[in-house]
């Protein structure tokens, strides 16, 4: 008697199955197909001499159907207005999203334009200028959108108090660190009353803006790519999430803290050559980073059983909360 296939929670599409299809869903000959990343989204790579593209394999658990296709359509709307980004490819049915029929159920996956180039984590001021400009673009395009479909909102609630909610049966056992996180989310939330948010630029942020999001090609052009987390809210997260770029280098030993803030401040130059910030969204950029470390913090636990259980020790999450500590001691926010 044949067993149906016993159900699992995650599951890792074969390469050469998914090439086989790919070859015929795009009509994509010659072409090899190998995994480069498996996380809450598998990533693979297409690849026939030097033509490559990226597919990317989304989990129901992390990235429902309606959140993938406001990704898509939000970099179709990034691409028709010349902003350099990875983008959708249409299939041969004129589809930009797969739907596979997996152990754990329907997974839907979207292949990719290959970002040219490569990560530089050591960014000099010619790669700083290029990345503020063209962030400063590409938030004109996400500051006058609406998209179809829903995406995540990155707000206080979202990004504070809901994770906190979350959080706090793994806190059991550290209620010193939870105390911390509830105190600090106060201070913050109290230090943006003084802030005219008003007049804070809103749209859709990218969220992730570290160098491994981005290529640098051999004549300097940038590609953004990964837009997995991108939502709506103030778009200075996206200028705070890079900021975090340059808070690891200087904990990592790579740079000094006056060199941090001088190569940041060079972005942020840049940055406001094209779009003008207000005095409150820049004092207002490294308070944001607590919020981006919660958040962070949260997602880990929701997906911690798809990697190992790491992220349920107290060793852990004590070094998550003293990064946190060690952010607020470096900008000296409170």
């Amino acid at each position: 008697m044949t067993q149906a296939p016993f159900p699992a929670q995650y599951s890792t599409l074969s390469s050469r199955a998914l090439n086989e299809h790919l070859s015929r869903a795009y009509d994509l000959s010659g072409f090899e197909c190998r995994l480069l990343i498996r996380n809450v989204s598998d990533t693979y790579l297409l690849e026939k001499g030097k033509e490559k593209y990226i597919f990317k394999i989304y989990r129901d658990a992390h990235r429902k159907r309606h959140e993938i296709e406001a990704e898509v359509e939000l970099l179709n709307i990034l691409k028709e207005n010349g902003h350099p980004v990875s983008y959708p490819i249409k299939a041969v049915s004129g589809k930009q999203i797969q739907q596979f029929n997996a152990i754990e159920g329907i997974r839907n996956g979207v292949l990719f334009s290959y970002a040219e180039g490569k990560v530089i984590h050591d960014l000099e001021e010619a790669h700083l200028v290029q990345i503020g400009r063209d962030i400063a673009k590409l938030h004109n395009t996400t500051a006058s959108i609406k998209l179809k479909q829903q995406r995540h909102v990155f707000n206080f609630d979202t990004t504070l108090f809901e994770p906190l909610k979350t959080l706090k049966l793994h806190f059991t056992e550290m209620p010193e660190e939870y105390r911390y996180l509830e105190e600090i989310s106060a201070a913050l939330v109290e230090k943006f009353k003084s802030f005219e948010t008003a007049a804070f630029s809103y749209g859709y942020c990218h969220y992730d803006f570290f160098p491994k999001n981005f290529h640098f090609d051999e004549s300097g052009n940038i590609t953004f790519f990964d837009f997995d987390f991108a939502g709506e809210g103030y778009l200075i997260n996206d200028l705070m999430s890079f900021l975090n770029h340059f808070f690891f280098h200087v904990l990592n030993n790579l740079l000094t803290v006056e060199q941090a803030a001088k190569d940041f401040n060079t972005f942020l130059k840049a940055y406001q050559d094209i779009r003008k910030l207000t005095a409150d969204e820049i004092k207002a950029i490294p308070y944001l980073g607590i919020t981006f470390h919660v958040f962070f913090l949260r997602f880990f636990y929701d997906n911690y059983d798809d990697w190992s259980n790491t992220f349920l020790t107290p060793r852990y999450v004590k070094h998550r909360v003293g990064l946190i500590k060690k952010w607020v001691e470096m900008y000296q926010l409170f």
